[in-house]
């Protein structure tokens, strides 16, 4: 094997890059528009045509991909209690690559199985109880889908001790369903790694072919896992060369953020989580986009005090909402564009890390955390089309301003941090050939927040 062939199946483009299998050398890279509306491997063959003008040998290169196309994977989460299980299910969700399109709190009813339902999640992950706990919840929840004859996966990952009953009545109704170990096995412990590996399991086996998004099966076959999922892999790679680091990365609808840092256990105590922090964490804002979620990105950042309440940037951002495709054609629309593009990036980094506050109480003055720290993040990487084609300067204005004011108002946001882009949109391929493929992985990683930056041979 002389090369890898790393694919991602985006919602609006279809990227791929070539890499050396040795020392993880990026040899080309090419993307196209993601053709869904026909077939999406007819896009990844014209990825496929660019990089063999480069290099004829990627004709025998072993292809990866990941999927976030055809809206990528849709997660229902049904807990017991919000401040636990679902709040647990959300992140598992999240982590997994998943968007979150529901949450039941309280276990099941027929009521809000017609409103899950409405919400066409992809796979549903059911949770309750702790190990040795009450499983009446849980089990009820089961039920319910097996009475109303779910069709839907199910990635069961509740109280142990239910197994055999959700098992019995998941498969006596013909629910496809996994299980894995209890998200939150007692209360204050967090353990999502289980839970992600089953609903990626369930995507492979049922979500990608399920999306009809080609007719060839060898699709299926190339897709590794949902891209949210992917990256993230790839950003704990990048972890284990820099150290903390967290990556934000602005779409036209969404804004994800990725962290991979170090936990301080001597900061427990100050955490005001009923569901403990985990090293690895992906949050994604729904709101935050620069094309279809501009109007409130803007709305945001007026609440937030970080812009004016300007009519001609609201005006802006119409614009773009209604022409997704909009490329800004003068220096003051790409202006608009950088305001969007760093009120996105700074809300999404408050809501991910949360903030800190100092009470006063009975025993005196008192600091209490809610989120995630991630103050001490040594590197802040940037991603996203408003990063990576308007230039370092603009992309340095944007990561930089994320620490303005945070401290005054405690945010637990990137202070010191190294900031850079992720200009070859590496990250996914680091993260796909990860666990195939590590010496290369890391190779490829070095190109990222490193004066290692190797060569790229294609001009795509």
């Amino acid at each position: 094997m002389q090369s890898f062939v790393a694919v991602d199946f985006g919602s609006t483009f279809t990227k791929a890059i070539a890499v050396d299998a040795g020392s993880g050398e990026l040899i080309a890279r090419a993307e196209h528009r993601t053709t869904i509306d026909t077939d999406v491997l007819d896009g990844y063959e014209a990825c496929r045509t660019a990089l063999l003008a480069v290099d004829k040998g990627i004709a025998k290169a072993e292809v990866l991909a990941c999927s976030s196309a055809g809206g990528g994977l849709r997660i229902g989460v049904v807990g017991n209690e919000e401040l636990v299980t679902a709040e647990a299910g959300r992140r598992v969700a999240l982590s997994s690559g998943g968007r979150v399109v529901a949450v039941v709190n309280g276990g099941l009813t027929p009521t809000s199985l017609k409103a899950l339902r409405a919400e066409r999640p992809d796979v549903v992950l059911l949770l309750g109880g702790t190990d040795g706990g009450n499983s009446a919840v849980l089990e009820n929840a089961a039920a319910v889908l097996a009475k109303y004859k779910w069709r839907k996966p199910v990635v069961a990952a509740g109280n142990l001790e239910a197994k055999g009953v959700i098992g019995s009545l998941l498969t006596g109704a013909a629910v496809p369903h996994v299980f894995a170990d209890n998200v939150v096995p007692e209360i204050g412990v967090f353990a999502p790694d289980s839970a992600r590996a089953a609903i990626r399991e369930m995507f492979l086996a049922h979500v990608i072919g399920g999306k009809n998004l080609s007719r060839d099966p060898g699709f299926a076959r190339m897709v590794r896992a949902a891209t949210p999922d992917v990256v993230l892999r790839g950003v704990e790679v990048l972890a284990s060369l820099h150290g903390d680091v967290a990556v934000v990365d602005i779409g036209g609808a969404t804004t994800d953020v990725h962290s991979v840092i170090e936990l301080d256990p001597e900061d427990a105590n100050l955490g005001r989580e009923v569901v403990a922090t985990h090293p690895v964490t992906r949050t994604v804002e729904g709101d935050l986009g620069m094309r279809w979620s501009a109007v409130p990105v803007v709305a945001a950042g007026i609440e937030a005090g970080l812009i004016p309440d300007d009519p001609v940037l609201r005006d802006a951002a119409t614009r773009r909402h209604d022409d997704p495709a909009y490329l800004p054609g003068s220096a003051e629309e790409t202006s608009y564009d950088e305001t969007l593009a760093r009120v996105a990036v700074t809300v999404a980094l408050r809501r991910h890390a949360g903030r800190q506050r100092v009470v006063f109480g009975p025993g005196g003055r008192v600091i209490e955390r809610s989120g995630k720290d991630l103050r001490e993040v040594d590197l802040l990487v940037g991603s996203g089309g408003v990063l990576r084609h308007n230039g370092p300067e603009l992309a340095a204005r944007v990561l930089g301003a994320v620490a303005a004011g945070a401290q005054e108002e405690g945010w637990l946001v990137p202070s010191g941090a190294r900031t850079c882009v992720d200009t070859d949109y590496v990250l996914a391929g680091v993260g796909l050939l990860a666990d195939v493929a590590p010496v290369a992985a890391e190779g490829l990683a070095r190109r990222v927040g490193s004066d290692i930056h190797g060569t790229v041979r294609s001009g795509h």
